[in-house]
């Protein structure tokens, strides 16, 4: 079982021990579609229901039935298995975009690796390390030709002037 941090519980609330927690993922709607939640040691918290309420997630974990009992939660993180998401295609999980080498679909030449994905609305923004430093790439159909997992790479087609040696 792969675990995926998806938030932190950040306090109680209620006094029958509910648990708030501060989501990581797409946001506290997806959170919600969850049954089980998991600790980082191995723990799981069954949720009996969730619900959103001013950006984060109100849970009742069973087991959890008073502030006493939810007060040792408070700032652990917790994990989704990755096993349990289901992506649209065309969709990655930003953890496992990080390493992949970024390769150009006709030439083949190596750009380097992506170390970081942005998310800014619009689209994401992949930045790709190289000896020659980090350049952006945007996450766009006209950009990203083909994402392989499998192979390690994303193919791109990259934009006139993306990198300094393409005039």
């Amino acid at each position: 079982m792969e675990l995926l941090e998806c938030g932190k519980i950040v306090s109680t609330h209620g006094v029958r021990g509910e648990i708030k927690i501060n989501p990581w993922c797409d946001g506290p709607d997806f959170l919600c579609e969850f049954e089980e939640l998991y600790l980082k040691d191995g723990r799981v918290l069954e949720l009996e229901r969730a619900r959103v309420h001013k950006n984060c997630v109100i849970a009742k974990v069973a087991g959890i039935d008073s502030i006493e009992s939810a007060m040792p939660y408070i700032n652990a993180v917790v994990y989704l298995n990755k096993e349990d998401v289901e992506l649209p295609d065309g969709t990655y999980f930003i953890a496992d975009l990080i390493g992949l080498s970024v390769v150009d679909y006709d030439t083949g030449r190596i750009y380097g690796k992506i170390t970081d994905v942005m998310q800014t609305g619009a689209n994401d923004v992949y930045t790709v390390t190289s000896e020659e430093g980090d350049t952006l790439i945007p996450a766009i159909s006209d950009v990203v030709m083909e994402t392989d997992l499998e192979a390690g790479e994303l193919r791109i087609r990259p934009l006139e002037g993306l990198f300094s040696d393409e005039i």
